[in-house]
């Protein structure tokens, strides 16, 4: 054999033994992470930075290729970064895309907010955000895997200002359900469709806290993960956030970073086969899988899990329906009263909205109750598997391959039915139920303290006050499980908003009066016109008319000294008008004659004026 012929023998079987040891790893792995905190026109995010810095580290210590970390984009970096990533993943094989921020659903819709978005009305939508289609479609290039996680399943912060152009047009909280249309596509979200998620009360969301322990543990497959990063939140927010993941992987492990080793796994049991049957049936999440599953296996531990799940299918089925007759009967009642329908009339409407609304509530809080007995009893079963497969790893003498696959399964307790599921224990700490109850309290406007879990009296006072503006009558002394269920119920603000004098409330805040030029504020709050001066009257103390502005008196008029005279009231025709008095009387002077003085004091006292006539 020449010495070309073995270098050719050489270079094959080293080819092979490369191809053989690391088949599934000769891949490209790139990242897109975005958190939006900073924004514009809404309340500020404190989390979703720190998220998206975390993730974005965990990522490039797990060996991406490439890590795109993006802060605070704008609408016009937004578009850019999904453009430029999409180019990035066109020869990518996996190719993952994290969001942290705002999001918002319309029509079934889900959109992601970037910092600039101002949303004025309904329709802004589709200019100013950016639909999660538009996400998938950047990463749809990818080959083996594509992977979207949404960490905005927050509250509406638009939800008041926004304007409807269309009063059918549902806007609801959370985000929509959704089924990804390309196969190997996951679409992971930190909260359960039409629910919200929490932020916490530390530097990270209780969501990213667990995708940091789980996403890139070496081997573990990434529908595994997602399950652990599940369970830790539903401990971290006592039972009341719960992340679910849509879509469907084949049967391979999937998992983002390899193991050290490849090791040969062991053969499987008849009972290992149900469990990754059940497991499988648990990732689709739907029906028609978990029908599946327990036609195939009807009897047993796993069947009453599958049970427990159909049983939470069925109530979110019942409480979307409740809620679409809630919405049509309550647009009946709108349309009713906008057209001025008889009063008999508007009163059958407005009963139907509330039996409609009465039943929705009714199964929101059936739907929560079998939500909380699914996950618990999910919960308990990992846990049962952790503790045995730990407790048998602990002991030298068991081989590796001796390990049992399908551990002890959790203790079982006859239900009211007489179905037998796992005992469940739904009471979370006092201190962290204290915190739901506080978070919620704030987002419907009724506490205004630091949500840290101490049920103190601003605590008791601010229960007290959703009491009396909802109706309701809970014991205000404890947190309770049955408040806070009827707080989340509540879409929006209950509590009104309380502003100092001089501030007017405008939604949630609360804005400077200003009053028009020539108006004040008076102490009702209210701008009132200023009145003109009004002229004030001065008093003259002394009343009598000064000398100056006493009357003239006439000589002509009859003088109050001789009260007993008699005076003339005509003056004969032709007379010269003059008076002649003597003793007696006054007279006018005769026709042809005049006076003469003669001397003396007039009247009784001398002659005086006399009448001379010639």
């Amino acid at each position: 054999m020449s010495l070309y012929t073995h270098f050719r023998a050489f270079v094959f079987l080293a080819a092979s033994l490369l191809l053989v040891s690391h088949p599934a790893w000769a891949t490209k792995r790139v990242a897109l992470v975005v958190g939006n905190s900073s924004y514009q026109n809404a309340p500020l995010l404190p989390n979703p930075a720190n998220d998206a810095t975390a993730i974005a580290a965990t990522l490039k210590n797990a060996g991406f290729d490439l890590v795109e970390s993006r802060i605070d984009l704008t609408s016009s970096d937004m578009r850019r970064a999904l453009r430029d990533f999409a180019d990035q993943a066109r020869d990518a094989d996996i190719a993952i895309v994290y969001y942290a921020g705002h999001g918002i659903e319309i029509d079934g819709t889900n959109y992601l907010i970037p910092t600039d978005a101002r949303l004025e009305r309904d329709t802004d939508i589709y200019d100013e955000a950016f639909s999660l289609d538009r996400v998938l479609l950047a990463i749809e290039p990818a080959r083996q895997l594509r992977v979207v996680i949404v960490d905005a399943c927050r509250n509406n912060p638009f939800a008041d200002t926004m304007k409807r152009t269309v009063a059918s047009r549902a806007i609801s909280r959370g985000l929509a359900r959704v089924e990804p249309a390309v196969s190997n596509t996951l679409i992971a979200f930190a909260a359960k469709a039409g629910l919200t998620a929490l932020d916490g009360n530390s530097k990270n969301s209780p969501y990213a806290t667990a995708l940091v322990k789980y996403i890139a543990k070496p081997g573990l497959d990434l529908r595994r993960a997602f399950g652990f990063v599940r369970d830790d939140v539903l401990q971290a927010t006592g039972n009341r956030q719960e992340p679910y993941v849509y879509g469907s992987l084949g049967g391979d492990d999937v998992a983002l970073v390899p193991k050290a080793e490849e090791q040969v796994p062991p053969p499987v049991s008849a009972s290992s086969e149900i469990r990754r049957d059940y497991e499988l049936a648990l990732q689709l999440g739907n029906k028609a899988a978990m029908s599946a599953f327990l036609a195939q296996h009807p009897d047993g531990y796993y069947a009453n899990l599958a049970k427990l799940q159909l049983n939470q299918i069925d109530a979110e089925d019942a409480r979307i329906a409740a809620t679409r007759k809630s919405q049509e009967a309550e647009q009946q009642k709108a349309r009713l009263a906008s057209q001025g329908a008889q009063p008999a009339v508007q009163d059958k409407a407005a009963a139907d909205f509330k039996a409609a609304e009465d039943a929705r509530i009714a199964a929101e809080r059936t739907k929560l109750a079998a939500q909380e007995q699914a996950a618990e009893a999910e919960r308990n079963r990992t846990a049962s598997q952790s503790s045995t497969v730990a407790m048998l790893s602990a002991n030298e003498a068991v081989p590796d391959g001796a390990k049992p696959d399908n551990p002890a399964p959790a203790v079982l307790s006859p239900n009211s039915e007489g179905t037998k599921v796992a005992a469940l224990n739904t009471a979370p700490p006092q201190e962290d139920l204290a915190k739901s109850v506080q978070s919620e309290l704030s987002r419907v406007g009724c506490f205004t303290g630091s949500i840290d879990g101490e049920w103190n009296a601003a605590s008791r006072r601010s229960l007290s006050l959703f009491n009396r503006h909802a109706g309701t009558k809970f014991d205000v002394k404890l947190a309770s499980l049955d408040a806070l269920d009827a707080i989340k119920l509540k879409p929006a603000r209950v509590c009104p908003l309380i502003c100092e004098h001089g501030y007017k409330a405008d939604g949630d805040q609360c804005r400077k009066v200003t009053c028009a030029e020539g108006s004040f504020l008076n102490d009702d709050n209210e701008c009132e016109k200023r009145r003109g001066k009004k002229p004030l009257a001065k008093r003259n103390m002394d009343e009598r008319p000064s000398r100056a502005d006493r009357p003239v008196r006439d000589i002509s008029e009859p003088q109050a000294d001789f009260p007993k005279r008699k005076q003339a009231t005509t003056r004969p025709a032709g007379g010269s008008g003059q008076i002649v008095c003597d003793a007696y009387l006054c007279r006018p002077v005769r026709h042809g004659c005049h006076l003469d003085y003669r001397g003396g004091g007039g009247p009784g006292g001398g002659t005086g004026n006399v009448e001379v006539c010639n």
